[in-house]
Order: C-alpha cells, then sequence, then structure tokens
C-alpha cells in the first residue's frame, strides 16, 4: 500500500495521528509524536491568543516536523485560526461542524485541512468542501463523541463514500491490531487519543493516568452529563464519583443534580472548576480530580502501561505494512 500525498505532504513516517486531546494535549506529546514520524496535535479552541503564541514557540523549539492545531466550531475560533495560519501550522482540523469555509484558507498557506466526522452525510459534505483527509470518528471513542456509529461501522461507508480521500479511522484504536483492523476496513491511518493519556509527555493529572491505566471498556459512560462549558454535547468519560452519584439520584437534569453549584478542583492559577464541567484533570490541578471528566474510549481496557510517546507509535506501527511506511 503506498502513502498517499497528504501524508507525504506532512512529512509522515507513519499515518499515526494523536488526536487533540484537549489539554492533556501538550506541546512536548505533540512533538514527541511529530518527531517519532507521526502527527502531533493541540487543542486550540479555547486558548487565549498570547497562550497560543506561547505554544507555537515552544513547538517550534521542540520539533521541526509537522504538527496540527484542531478547533472546535461550537466556539468563536477566526482569530485563533488566523493566527494559527499565521504561523504556518501544516495540518489544520475541524470538529464538531464542518469547516468548509476555512478550507480555501488553510490551502492558500498551503496547509492540510481535516474535517472530523461522524456519519455519512458529513463525510460526503466535507468531501465536496475539498477536504485533504477525513477522520470518521465512531462511538467507541473517548472525548466527546460525534457519531452514533460505531467505528467497524462507520469507516468502511465513509471510505466508500468519499474514495479517492484519504480516511483516517477513530474510535477504539489502541493497539497494533486496531490499527491493522483500521486498514481492513479501507482506512488509510488512525487518530488516536486514548492511548495518548498514557503518554509520559501528556499533561495528565497522575490520577487520571492512574484511573486510565486500571481501567476496562465496561468502565466507560457515555452521555452529555459534562456539560458546563460544552453544553448538549455527547461524550464518554470514565464512571467516577460524579457519575454515579447522578445515577443514582435518577440522572436529573441541571441545575438539579447532585452537588450541583460546588467546586470540585483548582487550577495551578487558582481557578475554580464546577462539578460537571467539561474541563479534564491535567498536572498541577489540585481538589477532587477523581469528580472531574475523565475522558476514555472504549478499547481503554488495551492500555497497561505508561511509556513515551514515540514507544506508543513504534507499537501502533506495527499493524501497518511495511509498504504503507512511506520509506521508513
Amino acid at each position: 500500500m503506498q502513502i498517499s500525498d497528504p501524508f507525504r505532504r506532512l512529512e509522515l513516517k507513519v499515518p499515526i495521528f494523536q488526536a487533540p486531546i484537549g489539554s492533556v494535549a501538550s506541546p512536548e506529546l505533540a512533538a514527541a509524536t511529530s518527531n517519532a514520524g507521526g502527527l502531533g496535535h493541540l487543542a486550540c479552541t479555547w486558548r487565549s491568543l498570547e497562550q497560543l503564541q506561547q505554544l507555537f514557540a515552544k513547538m517550534n523549539v521542540l520539533t521541526k516536523r509537522p504538527w496540527g492545531a484542531n478547533f472546535v466550531l461550537n466556539f468563536p475560533i477566526e482569530e485563533r485560526l488566523l493566527l494559527t495560519l499565521e504561523h504556518g501550522v501544516r495540518a489544520i482540523s475541524f470538529f464538531w461542524r464542518n469547516g468548509e469555509r476555512y478550507v480555501p484558507a488553510i490551502h492558500a498557506t498551503g496547509a492540510i485541512a481535516i474535517q472530523v466526522i461522524g456519519s455519512i452525510a458529513e463525510a460526503r459534505r466535507a468531501a465536496e468542501a475539498g477536504f485533504d483527509l477525513i477522520v470518521a470518528q465512531g462511538c467507541d471513542a473517548g472525548g466527546h463523541v460525534r457519531s452514533d456509529l460505531g467505528t467497524m461501522s462507520l469507516v468502511p461507508e465513509v471510505v466508500d463514500a468519499v474514495t479517492p480521500i484519504p480516511v483516517l479511522a477513530a474510535g477504539g484504536i489502541t493497539d497494533r491490531r486496531g490499527v491493522a483492523a483500521a486498514v481492513a476496513l479501507g482506512a488509510a491511518g488512525v487518530w488516536v487519543g486514548t492511548r495518548f493519556l498514557a503518554a509520559e509527555e501528556a499533561d495528565i493529572h497522575p490520577h487520571y493516568q492512574e484511573r486510565i491505566l486500571g481501567a476496562s471498556g465496561n468502565d466507560t459512560f457515555y452521555s452529555e452529563l459534562f456539560d458546563i462549558g460544552w453544553p448538549n454535547a455527547s461524550l464518554r468519560a470514565l464512571r467516577n464519583r460524579t457519575t454515579e452519584e447522578w445515577l443514582a439520584a435518577g440522572g436529573p437534569k441541571a441545575p438539579s443534580r447532585p452537588g450541583e453549584g460546588d467546586f470540585v478542583a483548582q487550577r495551578p492559577d487558582g481557578s475554580t472548576i464546577p462539578r460537571y464541567s467539561f474541563s479534564a484533570p491535567t498536572r498541577g490541578m489540585t481538589g477532587d480530580i477523581e469528580a472531574m471528566a475523565l475522558y476514555a474510549g472504549q478499547a481503554v481496557g488495551l492500555v497497561k502501561k505508561r511509556q513515551p510517546a514515540a514507544s506508543i507509535v513504534s507499537e501502533l506501527a506495527a499493524g501497518f505494512d511495511s509498504n504503507h511506511r512511506s520509506g521508513a
């Protein structure tokens, strides 16, 4: 299998994309993934312009290889996207809504445009809009989830619908077997989040990482529960004190949920995090970390060890045949 043109333009050795796992996706993680021959990603939607400037400067020190910036289109992103393009970021991805209006500006800078989708109709619209890569995210995925279909059902139908545009499979892929399965379904590459939660470079709170390493797929919970800051959005996270108390109370709606209005944790800058916030626990946070949103996909039970991002890329790469590795 020959590696496709968007992958060549991104100088990939293997088409493994580290998903933009919110604030857990540190510059160190993204750079390490890119340096290992995949594509690292930063989540850029909720950072200030000043924070993005600092992140981009740090990325320029940590890697000379291409990396990506992700934007969630439920939120205002225009100024952030413009700044990102001005800094020459080589891959721009969009989630939750269609980013077709931004494709011409992205292509004008020579960057790759990527759309994450959760349905066949969304995939066709992305293809018509001229996206270079389409990410088919099944409901197996952790974090915020776009699809009602599982990855096994969604990916091959998307591949058939948008050929010859390369499709990345997302959701439930944490080891070489998942990668091999994605390739068998017709995917040209993979988009992986949960496995990178166990990376040494991830900006993840130790308690959250320990929960990831000790969890099974049965421990994940699909809901819209952690909705403060991002309402009406389905997500998959680990069951924890917040989910269990809410279920025990009969699943009431806001503002009548157990502990509604409580602040459960604090960031290093002193800002507080309410129960039911969509924020994930990062290093330096203090408080009741177990009560926060602990995002994880259904394949979390296959994540058993903490290791460098480069080792994760190498292990995932074993799922591709040697002809798929762009001369690596």
